[in-house]
């Protein structure tokens, strides 16, 4: 049985899960080696709990970095909202900050988290664009909305996936560069829906 979200008690009980688990990363330094009895011991909760709340632990940590990755944005983008070009740059110049930061948190052994990792930052990034795409259209013909979808998932991608390359080799170029360069090329996409 799937449960509430918006419960104020399942609420709780995901934020006591993943703040254990923040609590064994900071202390282990590595994503790999904390098993869900670790976490659910450090949270005083049954494993039940844990399961009812996530179907294993890939679940588990594709929410964590999704919560992790919004909180990070917050901090830089009022409301977790983009308005405009400069909120474009700043979404960018974090999610590069944000790749480098999570390369200190995996080791050679964390790689098979990768992908999944992947996939829940990057949709957060496209949600964000989305709902900033559709802000400044109105209402939009299915063609219009399909053209957003696309924009948006092809700008996350493109956003996301030049951020993870460049955090394995960060001594190439600088944030600001890459910043500024993937900004150019995110306009030059977003010239055909604005």
């Amino acid at each position: 049985m799937p449960v509430n979200l918006s419960d104020p008690r399942v609420k709780r009980t995901r934020q006591l899960l993943l703040q254990s688990f923040m609590d064994l990363l900071e202390q282990k330094k590595n994503i790999y080696s904390i098993s869900v009895q670790d976490i659910t011991a450090r949270a005083t909760v049954n494993r039940s709990t844990f399961y009812a709340h996530f179907e294993d632990k890939y679940a588990f940590l594709e929410c964590w970095m999704s919560v992790k990755f919004r909180n990070v944005m917050e901090m830089h983008l009022p409301d977790y909202e983009l308005t405009g070009m400069s909120d474009l740059r700043t979404l960018i110049q974090a999610t590069f900050v944000f790749s480098a930061r999570l390369r200190e948190y995996t080791s050679p052994g964390d790689v098979q988290f990768e992908p999944m990792f992947e996939i829940a930052i990057q949709k957060e990034i496209e949600q964000l664009l989305l709902r900033w795409l559709r802000q400044r259209e109105g209402p939009q013909t299915s063609v219009a909305k399909g053209m957003m979808e696309t924009t948006a998932e092809v700008i996350s991608w493109g956003i996301f996936g030049s951020a993870m390359q460049w955090s394995r080799h960060p001594g190439q170029r600088t944030v600001e560069t890459m910043t500024r360069d993937v900004l150019a090329v995110a306009m030059t996409v977003l010239a055909p829906v604005s």
